[in-house]
């Protein structure tokens, strides 16, 4: 089915952006204990896809990723981290088959890959003229996707996973004040299996980014258990010497 709207936004692109470069970010949330992605429908498709966008001529690829996030989701300041570049022969020409062939986004486009970690109640989904769902949705339970992605998520997955062994996670996947069990969930999630609670609890507090609170998570039906947040100038240190 003809998108009016992609092909209305076609010559605009031809001017401003760089041809054949694409960005696709993965946006993982931790909601209720469920790692989800950020997605969005197509207009009058069963089909969903990831937020993304293309590289203006007169910005870095960074700032790209960034832009293109906060349009998607007014969220600012995010975690962003690039994990791979996607390049397949025809990844995407093919979705648009019944398209001129003078279109933009028919063009053969390599997609430069970023994965972000959120806190899922400072963002605002919001649909784009392509699209009319933006949600958050289970990355183990995912929809019928177009092209490739898919698999960007899965490797996104396998990046965050490779990530946790050596960099600390959490501060922008959680609320500001958690408790250990909340925390140890978040990277049993991410994880796909359970951690010791012993061990789990010894190796994050040993890296000193935690403040442990003077109040408790009040409202369980066991022992309220201690309340923590990040000590952001110990855990952007974690972030960036490899001491994890």
């Amino acid at each position: 089915m003809i998108n009016r709207e992609i092909q209305k936004a076609s010559a605009d692109l031809w001017a401003k952006s760089l041809p054949h470069l694409s960005i696709d970010s993965v946006v993982f949330g931790f909601i209720n204990n469920t790692l989800n992605v950020l997605i969005l429908r197509m207009s009058g498709d069963d089909q969903w896809i990831l937020p993304g966008g293309y590289i203006n001529k007169n910005e870095s690829i960074d700032d790209a990723a960034q832009r293109i996030l906060f349009e998607r989701s007014g969220a600012e300041k995010i975690f962003l981290n690039n994990f791979g570049v996607f390049g397949n022969l025809n990844r995407s020409e093919d979705y648009f088959a019944d398209y001129p062939d003078d279109l933009w986004h028919k063009q053969r486009f390599i997609t430069i890959g970023y994965y972000a970690l959120v806190d899922h109640t400072k963002v605002t989904p919001v649909t784009d003229s392509y699209s009319d769902r933006c949600e958050w949705m289970p990355v183990y339970k995912l929809p019928k996707m177009v092209m490739d992605h898919e698999h960007i998520i899965g490797k996104a997955l396998e990046s965050l996973r490779e990530h946790i062994s050596y960099k600390p996670i959490g501060y922008n996947l959680l609320p500001e004040t958690f408790t250990m069990p909340e925390l140890q969930a978040l990277y049993e999630t991410i994880l796909g299996q359970k951690l010791n609670r012993g061990n789990f609890y010894r190796k994050i507090l040993r890296y000193n980014i935690l403040i442990k609170l003077d109040e408790l998570r009040k409202g369980g039906a066991h022992k309220a258990p201690n309340l923590y947040k990040f000590d952001e100038e110990n855990y952007q240190k974690a972030l960036n010497t490899n001491i994890w």
